[in-house]
């Protein structure tokens, strides 16, 4: 009988108290070869759309702010279209990138993100997606990461027909992936891990 030679799916690990060195080690205290870490930036004066402030806590299922929480964030740009690398011609260093990544503020669990609102995406030929920001999260005890999204409240009429908001069987639980507006250009939007007003994750 042949044996199989397919190797098995490695376990998966907690991030560990390790993801800060690894992914923002700037922040983690460790001198690199360039100031700031990789994500620190969206490079937003690059476009001209509405610029926007995201600020936010991860929680747990107590209600604790998780304080060593490290958030990503993917999107489109002002005109629902994502930033990509073309194979002819590079990317200037200087151009909007789409991608941000924060790692929360580890007295008071904090993170914030500076860029500009999206607009909608394209879906298939007659429908579009609401304006949304992809989040993704990694901390101690979380074995996979955490993908969620942010959508605005002002976009009420876009939600309605969002493809991904529309097959959430539980339309009562929408609400925890609605950003708060708290003040022009300025939003808040706090992810809870679990317990009653848990967010919603995505496994696509």
């Amino acid at each position: 009988m042949k044996k199989n030679t397919l190797l098995e799916e490695t376990a998966s690990q907690t991030a560990g108290p390790y993801v800060h060195i690894g992914c923002v080690p700037n922040f983690a205290g460790l001198q690199t070869v360039t100031k700031t870490d990789l994500g620190n930036s969206l490079n937003i004066d690059a476009f001209g759309g509405q610029e926007i402030t995201i600020q936010g806590k991860v929680y747990d299922g107590d209600g604790a702010s998780v304080l060593d929480a490290l958030i990503e964030i993917w999107q489109a740009d002002g005109f629902g279209i994502y930033p990509r690398g073309n194979t002819d011609i590079a990317m200037p260093s200087n151009a909007y990138t789409g991608w941000g990544r924060c790692a929360s503020n580890l007295e008071t669990g904090e993170f914030i993100f500076k860029t500009i609102k999206p607009g909608k995406v394209i879906f298939n030929q007659d429908q579009y997606q609401a304006p949304h920001i992809t989040f993704w999260i990694v901390a101690r005890g979380i074995n996979i990461g955490l993908q969620t999204r942010m959508y605005f409240a002002e976009e009420a009429e876009a939600n309605k027909t969002d493809p991904v908001l529309s097959s959430i069987k539980d339309q009562s639980r929408v609400q925890t992936l609605i950003a708060e507006k708290t003040s022009n250009g300025n939003y808040r939007f706090d992810i809870h891990l679990q317990g009653a007003q848990e967010t919603i994750f995505f496994d696509f």
